[in-house]
């Protein structure tokens, strides 16, 4: 049965066949006496013939009811996506409350079922009130729609072609066009943990998730490895996904761009390969850094990009640094990837870290103890990726050694995670050095008695460094940088800490430096 629903819907279309039908008339064989018969004084030839008459009436109802079921389609997706992707869409008919549309190719069923689905049946089940699912299967056999002269379209419904398995469910529809997108399951807004490191990032990807972020075009987030830059990304294609089904949306790491872009040279595929990314609503890529010195890659991409932003689809890149230090990067595509919103991630501090640890143990339904939490936070402390696979490490062990977890254990257990924390501690050297290229002064004036302000402030902000990352104490430090006394040391901290306060951009300044030396 077809629903009626007019001023919203157009009116259901009724053939010509149908008609003659409701009014009494012959739609069999030219025969009006058939349908004035009672079925059980009929000869068997008659039988068949008003059985046949029957299924052809109900048949061009229901094509009446699909041309109502494209009407709806074409309010709820593009124009372009409707003609590409529903403009040979053909009714096959409804059987145990299952609908069937088919469609000329692989390719279509596909992109159908991962991306308009949730569209495709609702339209249906709108205008048709028996049908509980849609499924799209494919035949060759589909014939291609006409218009009369008067503008009503005439279908020819080819023979059923054999059906695929029926549509899953909404939410099991949702999964699949995530993992047809390229997105990790787990790596939604709600399964990030926010801290005073990632919260302006966090908010800045939910603003674009939510189209809030009208100007965050593109959104650039750089950071160091395992600080969540790919979690964060994938949450905002997962968040659109679910708000706008009917969304092209596609993740994939920058060494995966460049490795298709080389592949579809080489077949000569170059044209599919740009319909395949120019046409997405949402891009994401990741680990931008790896454009670095490869031209056609960056020709491919500068284009890419342009014709996206100019169709106002959304981009969304991460790196490992600021656009502006990535090496052997053209300069317009370092200008069109500051033209945004850029964002930095830095490493969690130490609530943060136990926020994240508390959240995985709940997650993985493990019981750890709070002393052996607070050892993985203290020890891991630059890389999250890092210290879940600490965490995951011990729980394995606890689960199979079947005995409790000492502390002592945990760092034997972990030795080698340690160890390689420890190595990429920050030392005093390596501040220093830093702080002389950032500020554009000889490293031997870290040690140098020169006291001009272009050398002596740079100076001070190593000392306020050093105090921060590392272990060393005020006398420790002060030896560092020439022999001075702890006073000194003590006096370049209050000084920092002050300007600091009054001057973001210097605030600015020093988290970037710090960023560097954590990498």
């Amino acid at each position: 049965m077809r629903k009626h629903f007019p001023g919203s819907i157009q009116a259901v279309h009724v053939s010509h066949l149908a008609a003659r039908r409701n009014s009494g008339e012959c739609v069999a064989d030219g025969n009006p006496e058939i349908f004035k018969k009672d079925r059980s004084t009929m000869e068997p030839e008659e039988l068949v013939e008003r059985e046949m008459a029957d299924r052809d009436g109900e048949l061009s109802s229901e094509i009446g009811g699909w041309d109502d079921v494209r009407g709806v389609l074409q309010t709820m997706v593009s124009r372009d996506a409707f003609q590409r992707w529903f403009g040979a869409a053909r009714w096959l008919g409804v059987e145990d409350d299952v609908a069937s549309i088919a469609v000329p190719g692989e390719i279509h069923q596909v992109w159908i079922e991962t991306n308009y689905l949730p569209e495709l049946t609702m339209a249906v089940t709108g205008i048709f009130d028996d049908v509980r699912d849609v499924r799209v299967v494919v035949s060759e056999d589909t014939a291609v729609s006409n218009e009369s002269p008067d503008g009503a379209v005439v279908h020819q419904i080819s023979s059923p072609a054999r059906p695929t398995k029926a549509a899953a469910l909404e939410g099991e529809a949702l999964d699949r066009r995530t993992k047809a997108a390229g997105l990790n399951p787990a790596h939604t807004f709600a399964s990030f943990v926010v801290g005073a490191n990632s919260q302006f990032a966090h908010a800045a990807c939910e603003s674009v998730a939510t189209k809030t972020g009208i100007g965050y075009n593109p959104l650039f987030i750089y950071g160091g490895p395992g600080l969540g830059k790919t979690h964060l990304m994938q949450a905002i294609g997962h968040e659109i996904l679910r708000r706008q089904p009917g969304s092209r949306v596609i993740y994939l790491t920058c060494e995966k761009f460049t490795n298709e872009f080389i592949d579809a040279i080489r077949k000569g595929d170059i044209e599919k390969f740009r319909r395949r990314y120019r046409s997405s609503d949402v891009l994401l890529i990741d680990d931008v850094q790896f454009l670095g010195g490869k031209d056609r890659s960056q020709e491919e991409f500068f284009h890419t990009f342009n014709t996206l932003l100019d169709g106002r689809n959304q981009v969304v890149l991460t790196c490992d640094r600021p656009a502006c230090e990535i090496k052997s990067l053209e300069p317009r595509l370092i200008s069109r990837f500051e033209c945004g919103l850029t964002v930095e991630m830095q490493p969690p501090l130490m609530e943060t870290r136990m926020a994240i640890l508390k959240k995985k143990a709940m997650d993985w339904k493990v019981r750890v103890d709070e002393s052996i939490l607070t050892f993985l936070a203290e020890k891991i402390r630059t890389n999250v990726r890092r210290l879940e696979g600490a965490l995951m490490r011990v729980a394995t062990y606890a689960s199979l050694a079947g005995e409790s977890v000492t502390v002592e254990k945990v760092e034997h257990l972990l030795k080698d995670l340690i160890r390689e924390e420890a190595s990429r501690q920050v030392s005093i050297d390596s501040i220093q050095k830093a702080v002389a290229e950032h500020f554009d002064v000889r490293l031997a004036d870290m040690t140098s008695r020169r006291r001009p302000a272009s050398i002596a402030f740079p100076r001070q902000i190593a000392m306020y460094l050093s105090r921060s990352l590392t272990k060393g104490s005020l006398m420790e430090i002060g030896e560092a940088f020439g022999g001075r006394d702890h006073g000194t040391v003590i006096h370049a901290c209050k000084k920092v800490g002050e300007r600091i306060t009054d001057e973001p951009g210097l605030k600015e300044s020093i988290a970037r430096i710090e960023s560097q030396l954590r990498r």
